[in-house]
């Protein structure tokens, strides 16, 4: 199993500098990993630096809230597109999910759908800490519905990350055709192979490099 290439290598804090940006990008051509993951400001300068080296450009979309306006959500997945982005990873309204608001809900991430459609993939962050099952399951279900290409766990930015449990149950709703992401918290081989096992088929980390040469030493937020 490559587990590479199902890794996205992603930095994502506040306090993220270029040159932190560059090292990653040279892991991932190094390592070839699936993407380099992102916030929006840094997608012109990613999709420079993995130009013809066959890691995709992975950029954030209402991060890491996801309480943006849906027209906000839009324009930046629209943005990040045009500056070179091949994947979006949106957030959902989760506090819109909680209000049972499912219209908005399902607007929301159709309008990032839509925007990106022909021209990059769409995974839509439920942030799985935030929620209970039944709502897992709804948040599923209008990804599916709205024509997201994958679901996936976590900001890693809020109350917990990934866990076995809930990518066993997003792996039920949403069936074999969309894909399923583990992200916050992944941080060794066993976590990406219990991840795997569990249904998932992309992997969010930042610790990759540890990961793919099995260093339990390392230690990461994301």
């Amino acid at each position: 199993m490559n587990i590479a290439s199902m890794i996205d290598h992603t930095i994502l804090k506040a306090d993220t500098t270029l040159d932190q940006v560059k090292k990653i990008c040279d892991e991932a051509k190094e390592y070839k990993f699936k993407s380099v993951c992102v916030n929006s400001c840094y997608t012109k300068f990613v999709a420079e630096q993995l130009k013809d080296s066959g890691v995709l450009v992975c950029t954030v979309v209402g991060f890491p809230l996801g309480a943006m306006d849906s027209k906000a959500k839009a324009f930046e997945t629209a943005r990040s597109i045009e500056l070179g982005a091949n994947e979006i990873d949106m957030v959902i309204n989760v506090g819109a999910l909680k209000d049972k608001n499912y219209d908005l809900v399902l607007n929301d991430i159709k309008e990032v759908v839509e925007t990106a459609k022909g021209k990059a993939l769409v995974k839509v962050i439920i942030e799985t800490c935030l929620l209970t099952d039944d709502e897992k399951i709804k948040a599923c279900e209008l990804s599916v519905e709205a024509g997201a290409d994958f679901v996936k766990t976590s900001t890693g930015f809020s109350t917990g990350g990934a866990n076995v449990e809930d990518l066993k149950l997003m792996r039920k709703v949403v069936g074999p055709n969309v894909g399923v992401k583990a992200s916050g918290g992944v941080r060794t081989k066993e976590d990406v192979l219990n991840a795997i096992e569990a249904g998932a088929n992309r992997i969010g980390a930042s610790a990759s490099v540890a990961i793919v040469n099995d260093d339990k030493s390392v230690k990461s937020d994301y």
